[in-house]
């Protein structure tokens, strides 16, 4: 697996555009880096709605996120269109990790790179709750990174 600094966006078998706005960017004039992970979160769950694995208001399982990271390699500033790409690291019983990158416009080199992790729960309960073998064979298909 490349370093972060050194992934392309043909690494990542799906990705989201997101624009930025006037609101995101800081005093320095360039995206905060708050709102990458705000891109982080709205790619994946994108993802995820789309392919039905969860699903609003009544989806029986969502997605909470236990941990969160990134790296910066290059700003951001406003107005910019990127693309959140995604890619599925590792499936477990409960859990999901994803690995993102951020891309400029043009730029095959990411603007910045994580990974996002979510456990799925029951709605109701906040419980762990299994990925059922529908989801994870979509998932699998969608985005696997193997």
């Amino acid at each position: 697996m490349p370093e972060p600094r050194d992934e392309r966006r043909a690494d990542f078998p799906y990705s989201l555009a997101v624009s930025s706005r006037w609101q995101d960017c800081d005093a320095y004039g360039h995206v905060n880096n708050v709102v990458y992970y705000s891109w982080f979160d709205t790619a994946v769950t994108t993802l995820l709605m789309q392919q039905r694995v969860i699903w609003l208001p009544d989806s029986p399982t969502i997605g909470l996120c236990v941990e969160s990271h990134c790296r910066f390699f290059a700003p951001i500033e406003f107005p910019e269109t990127v693309d959140v790409a995604v890619r599925i690291a590792r499936i477990g019983e409960t859990s999901v990790r994803y690995e993102l990158a951020i891309f400029r416009e043009g730029v095959d080199a990411p603007a910045a790179a994580g990974h996002f992790v979510h456990v799925m729960v029951d709605r109701a309960t906040r419980r762990p709750a299994p990925i059922n073998d529908a989801h994870r064979a979509v998932l699998q298909r969608v985005c696997w990174s193997a």
